[in-house]
């Protein structure tokens, strides 16, 4: 696993720029399903070759006359409970209020690492002033700016050191398979239809799963450790709440996945939520099933299947090649075909390729329909092979990487996936100086 590291702090402070600035991008992704008031953000970060996951908790203020009791504690303890490291983020230009030492009362009794980040410290009299808020009792302090970057680096050093060591995961032997999906959407159900007993507790409210829970599988000639996801600590708690526990776990079980298997609503259709959950999973390069659930439900004619997989491709692409099943927890339709999918998907994620076929298959496709040239130059590209990673990568070798367009290099995954079947991986395309 790489690590979560979840941004808190009181609202606009500059969480979501910060998060902006972690990410080395300027889109953060954004939740916009209708009736949450508030944006999510999480994505992937590398700093010195690690990388990390990282959660914006912000913007988490919902229309309250006690706001802190009725949202932001409850965000922060989860935080709390979820990541390894805590950037609790605070503004010089207000100096310290008093929902900044709430929040640090809260994050010192934490037995997490927390890195104080004193933001808008732009000028040289704002770093003096940063000073006043080791007041509130946190070793590391780290004057920045997120819109300019001036001290993310120290802040991103230390960040990196506090990660906790990757650990070899147990049972490395086996496929681990994650349940990943909205709240409500069937995870426990399915879970439990596919052991046969109730593993999980199941009933009507969103989000009752307490913990992600690891199943060794062991059935119909399968073998794997079923990893099902949660939706929250305890009953109660408010709807926005029991979204973003379902993603602090999901980010867990992605990360600690080869296959995810995620589930969507069939009477909902693919939300902006589940698109999020998709793309988390292709950026960490895990396989991914897209199981379409309650398919039981649904009033259906002889093109409803293919209606429903065109409007998920819709909202995936560019990245289509992924198995959609269409099943029902409940009475366990295609359920064991959504498993013998997940395996396949899994034993294309391990596929190596030789060098020597890559080449023979791709050089006569290259010459057929070479680069386009760009600024009068014309690339070349002389040898291909799949590199040794943990994700599934190619390197094509060429005299001008840097020109080389990205709707070629779109074309070259789709001939890889022609010809040598990576169906449900994210494949990862690199063009380098010969």
């Amino acid at each position: 696993m790489s690590g979560i590291v979840a941004i808190v702090g009181r609202p606009n402070v500059g969480k979501s720029t910060l998060f902006n600035r972690l990410l080395g991008e300027r889109k953060a992704i954004v939740d916009d399903m209708s009736g949450v008031t508030r944006d999510r953000h999480y994505g992937k970060g590398e700093w010195l070759g690690r990388e990390f996951t990282v959660i914006d908790t912000g913007g988490y203020v919902p229309r309250s006359s006690d706001i802190f009791e009725e949202s932001i504690r409850a965000q922060v303890e989860i935080a709390i409970e979820e990541a390894d490291v805590l950037l609790f983020v605070v503004d010089v230009v207000t100096d310290i209020t008093d929902l900044d030492e709430e929040f640090a009362r809260i994050l010192r009794r934490s037995e997490k690492p927390v890195l104080l980040v004193v933001n808008k410290a732009d000028n040289h009299e704002r770093l003096m002033e940063s000073n006043v808020f080791y007041s509130l009792g946190f070793e590391h302090l780290f004057p920045i700016s997120a819109m300019s970057g001036s001290g993310s680096g120290e802040l991103l050093d230390e960040l990196v050191k506090q990660l906790p060591d990757p650990q070899e995961e147990e049972d490395l032997e086996l496929p681990r398979i994650a349940l990943i999906g909205r709240p409500n959407v069937g995870k426990s159900s399915l879970c439990n239809a596919l052991l046969g007993f109730d593993r999980t507790l199941v009933t009507e409210i969103a989000g009752t799963t307490r913990d992600t829970i690891d199943t060794h599988y062991n059935a119909f000639g399968k073998e794997f450790i079923l990893v099902d996801t949660a939706g929250i600590r305890k009953k109660g708690k408010v709807h926005d709440d029991v979204e973003f526990y379902s993603v602090m776990r999901s980010i867990n079980a992605v990360e600690k996945s080869d296959v995810c298997l995620l589930l969507i609503d069939a009477q909902q259709g693919m939300e902006a939520q589940d698109v999020n959950l998709f793309r988390l999973a292709q950026r960490n390069a895990k396989g991914i099933v897209i199981l379409v659930n309650k398919w039981d439900l649904v009033e259906k004619d002889h093109k409803s299947t293919a209606k429903f997989t065109d409007h998920i491709h819709s909202k995936i692409a560019p990245f289509t090649d992924v198995p959609v099943i269409f099943i029902s927890a409940l009475t366990k339709q295609r359920i064991y075909k959504a498993i013998e999918t997940a395996i396949e998907v899994y034993d294309n994620t391990q596929k190596r390729v030789s060098t020597s076929k890559l080449n023979d298959v791709m050089l006569p496709i290259i010459q057929e329909k070479p680069p386009p040239s760009k600024k009068g130059k014309y690339i070349k590209i002389k040898y291909i092979t799949q590199l040794k990673s943990k994700k599934v990568a190619f390197a094509f070798f060429c005299n001008l990487p840097q020109y080389v367009m990205e709707s070629y290099a779109r074309f070259l995954e789709n001939q890889i996936r022609e010809h040598f079947d990576f169906e449900g991986v994210p494949i990862s395309i690199y063009f380098r100086k010969k």
